[in-house]
C-alpha cells in the first residue's frame, strides 16, 4: 500500500455520500449499470447479515478523498462459507495498490470467518465478461473462473401467452409476512439442487419484504390443492434504477418450483404470470439473470418465452 493512502472501516451514515459518489464516478467511466443512490446504498447496508464494522473497507488518499471501496457478503454458516467480494476503485487510481489491497482484505476477513466458524471458506467475485482489466486482476490474484451467467431481456410489447396451470393449482399473491416461513421453505426446496445454493433465512426474507420497493402484486405463488406453496415468481421494479438508466425495466427476480412439483408446467405458468404483472404495472422490458449451466432447463424455458441474451458475466472463485 502506498504511503499516502490510508485504510479504514466504515464509519456509519456519514460515509454514505462519499461511497455513492465513488460508485457513480466509476459507473460514468465503466458503464456497467452499477450506479447507486444514497437510499439504495443505505438499504444495502441495512441487511441483517452484514457486519458493518468488519464487512466494509474504505481507502482514502492523503487529502481524505475516498478512492476505494470494498464489501463482503458472507453466506450463512454451512459446510463451506462463501464470501462475495464487490469492490470499486476510482478510475484515476486503478492499476496501483488499491485493487490488490481490496482482494487481500477480503482474504483476511474470510480467514477470520473460517477461524470463528471452524469451516473452510471461499472468496468469490463476479465480473462482466467484457471487463478485461478486472478479469486480468482476478486471475493474477489467484482466482479461477467458476460459473457463467447470462442477463436476458424480453420486450413486453410482444404478446404474452396466457398461463396454463396444472389442474389443482391456483395462482395467488403472497399472503403476507405471517407466511414467511412457508415461503422460505418453498424457496430453499426449490433451489436446493442448484449451484452454490445457500439457504435463505426467515430474517433475510423479512428484511427484503419490508423494503420500500416491494410490491405484493408482483409476488406470486402457485398453491397446490393441499395448501402447499409449490412454485413462485417474484418480480421487482426499481424506480430509482429506471430513472438513472432512462429505461423502463422490471425484473423477474426469482422464479422456482419446489421438489416434487417439477415437470408439471408450473415454471412456465409462473413466468408468464409474472410477465403479465410487469406489463400491467407499465413496464416495457423484462430482465432476468440465469446460470448458463442451470440443470433445470431454465435457459431453454426463458428462450422459449421470448427472452434473449444481452450480457455475459463470470463468477470467479479462490480458496483462502
Amino acid at each position: 500500500m502506498a504511503t499516502n493512502l490510508s485504510v479504514r472501516s466504515y464509519a456509519g451514515d456519514r460515509d454514505l455520500s462519499a461511497i455513492a459518489d465513488l460508485i457513480n464516478t466509476c459507473e460514468a467511466v465503466d458503464r456497467l449499470e452499477e450506479g447507486i443512490s444514497i437510499s439504495e446504498l443505505q438499504q444495502e447496508f441495512n441487511q441483517p447479515s452484514l457486519d458493518l464494522a468488519r464487512d466494509i473497507c474504505l481507502w482514502e488518499d492523503a487529502s481524505g478523498k475516498l478512492i476505494g471501496f470494498a464489501q463482503l457478503s458472507i453466506s450463512e454458516p454451512a459446510e463451506v462459507t462463501d464470501g462475495w467480494l464487490w469492490f470499486r476503485v476510482h478510475p484515476q487510481m486503478r492499476g496501483g495498490d488499491v485493487e490488490a489491497s481490496a482482494i487481500a482484505w477480503g482474504e483476511v476477513r474470510m480467514r477470520e470467518v473460517s477461524a470463528v466458524r471452524g469451516s473452510p471458506v471461499k472468496l468469490r467475485s463476479s465480473t462482466r465478461a467484457d471487463e478485461c482489466d478486472r478479469i486480468s486482476l482476478l486471475t493474477s490474484c489467484g482466482f479461477k473462473a467458476d460459473r457463467y451467467f447470462f442477463r436476458m431481456a424480453r420486450s413486453l410489447a410482444e404478446p404474452i401467452p396466457e398461463p396454463q396451470f396444472p389442474e389443482g393449482f391456483v395462482l395467488r399473491q403472497f399472503p403476507g409476512e405471517e407466511d414467511a416461513e412457508a415461503w422460505v421453505e418453498m424457496f430453499n426446496q426449490s433451489f436446493i439442487d442448484h449451484w452454490n445454493h445457500h439457504d435463505l433465512t426467515v430474517e433475510k426474507f423479512k428484511y427484503h419484504f419490508a423494503q420500500p420497493d416491494y410490491r405484493n402484486d408482483l409476488d406470486l405463488i402457485a398453491v397446490a390443492a393441499d395448501g402447499t406453496f409449490a412454485a413462485f415468481c417474484y418480480c421487482e421494479i426499481n424506480p430509482e434504477e429506471n430513472d438513472r438508466t432512462g429505461r423502463n425495466e422490471g425484473w423477474i427476480a426469482v422464479l422456482g418450483t419446489r421438489r416434487g412439483f417439477r415437470k408439471l408446467g408450473l415454471g412456465r405458468a409462473m413466468l408468464l404470470a409474472g410477465l403479465q404483472r410487469l406489463k400491467a404495472a407499465g413496464v416495457e422490458t423484462a430482465i432476468l439473470g440465469v446460470d448458463a449451466a442451470n440443470p433445470s432447463g431454465a435457459l431453454r424455458l426463458y428462450e422459449s418465452a421470448g427472452f434473449h441474451n444481452i450480457r455475459n458475466s463470470i463468477s470467479y472463485i479462490k480458496d483462502v
